[in-house]
């Protein structure tokens, strides 16, 4: 698991501060995307289990105390740090749910040098994981009920964006990927075919195919346009006969006029009486590509999508933020142009006409989006699975308006405010400002 020093310096000189100061009141701070891309007209909430796991083994190692005493941290600071450990509270949205901007995903209450520490790593974590989610979730609603694979292991800046694409993918409902490991770790189907180096190693396609269907008899998906697209269907429709393969079969193209060479390969293969063979594309493919070949009823069965996805282009990261809302029993707010806040822990209500942020405290009809999953420190409940998550999304899908939806121009719900909550950022505007004024 990941140490207490995978963070930011200015954390660890205010928690510092903190302790030594004896400030050691319980903080709260909201987790949450300021404003949503023009891009987006929805975000998908992931990330949670990977921040429970941070906060639940959340301690300063002698070798970190050593490192940090070498960087000017004194004795005091340092017994302060390794005493700390995280015994607060966390209210959050289950992953998978659909959120909008300014509405909290987390919020943590804690003393305030450990809630303090704990920001870097949670936006981190809840940043990377939502933004994959979301993006993943734009081909799911591209593809229109047709498959979809993670093949982004090889695109992603590093090896734990990776992981976090395998995982946001498969909540957004892709199918499988071609992270072995991911799959592995994770309990979802791995899938693949073969490299056109594959090909290209031996004397002809026919004799290639033929020696991946000996070998892998049980799921054989063909590459066919190393060369020649429509030769290699034909190429890999005769192994398929010979080998009695047209129940478990499929062949692949990855370049192309993938619309033009798919209903060419489904003809060929049709005529070959092989109907059951699905037809896999891959190559780059963004979502409005995936969108434009679902809308022409390009004969694809499946898309694998690699590149977009694993960087998520369009929309590389999103504006998150995390802000202390109460401090002391003392509601919190920032005045900053742009970037003013809302004091308060909070609650969102999600019903038929929209969602509505207020006061944790408050009675609103609807579904309360954020529960408690960690108290005192310790999960409440069982960890949530991907299933889980992967079926609330689901559900969420289904409900959400069409401009919402849409891939060009995206509308977001507007979130409204509850009258409790705005008189709160009032009263806690006009504290604020009596005490800046000395």
């Amino acid at each position: 698991m990941p140490g207490a020093l995978l963070t930011d310096l200015y954390e660890l000189n205010m928690a510092s501060s903190y302790l030594r100061r004896g400030m050691g009141a319980p903080a709260t701070f909201s987790l949450y995307v300021r404003n949503l891309p023009a891009e987006r007209g929805f975000l998908v909430a992931a990330g949670l289990d990977a921040a429970l796991a941070f906060l639940e083994t959340l301690a300063f190692e002698e070798e970190d105390l050593t490192y940090l005493s070498s960087i000017g941290f004194d004795e005091t600071a340092l017994d302060a740090f390794r005493r700390l450990r995280f015994d607060g509270d966390v209210w959050a949205v289950p992953e998978g749910t659909v959120v909008y901007a300014n509405e909290p995903i987390l919020e943590l209450t804690a003393p305030i040098p450990v809630a303090q520490l704990a920001e870097s790593y949670l936006l981190n974590a809840v940043t990377l994981h939502t933004t994959m989610a979301s993006k993943a979730a734009r081909y799911v609603v591209a593809a229109d009920g047709r498959d979809l694979v993670d093949f982004a292991l090889r695109r992603t800046h590093g090896i734990d964006a990776a992981m976090a694409v395998t995982r946001a993918s498969a909540i957004a409902g892709f199918a499988a990927t071609s992270n072995v490991e991911g799959a592995r770790r994770m309990g979802l189907r791995p899938a693949g075919t073969m490299a056109h180096s594959y090909i290209e190693s031996f004397g002809d396609e026919l004799e290639a195919f033929r020696a991946f269907a000996e070998d892998f008899p049980g799921r054989p998906t063909f590459l066919v346009d190393t060369y020649d697209t429509l030769g290699g269907v034909r190429a890999a429709g005769d192994v398929i006969v010979e080998r009695g393969l047209q129940e478990s079969a499929g062949i692949r193209i990855d370049s192309g006029d993938l619309d033009g060479l798919s209903r060419g390969a489904r003809a060929l293969l049709d005529e070959a009486g092989l109907p059951q063979v699905r037809i896999f594309v891959s190559g780059g493919l963004d979502e409005r590509e995936v969108a434009a070949l679902v809308s022409a009823r390009a004969p694809i069965d499946a898309f694998g999508v690699g590149t977009q996805l694993g960087v998520s282009f369009d929309v590389p990261c999103l504006e998150t933020v995390y802000k202390l809302v109460r401090y002391d029993g003392r509601p919190v707010v920032k005045l900053s142009t742009g970037k003013r806040t809302l004091p308060g822990e909070k609650q969102v209500w999600r019903g038929p006409g929209g969602d509505l942020l207020g006061l944790r405290g408050e009675d609103q009809p609807g579904e309360a989006l954020l529960t408690q999953v960690m108290a005192g420190g310790k999960r409440v409940g069982p960890a949530g699975t991907i299933e889980g998550a992967r079926e609330r999304f689901r559900r969420e899908l289904s409900a959400l308006p069409v401009d919402a939806l849409s891939l060009d121009a995206p509308r977001p719900r507007v979130t409204r405010v509850s009258d409790a909550l705005t008189a709160l950022a009032e009263q806690a505007k006009a504290e604020a400002l009596h005490r800046a004024s000395g």
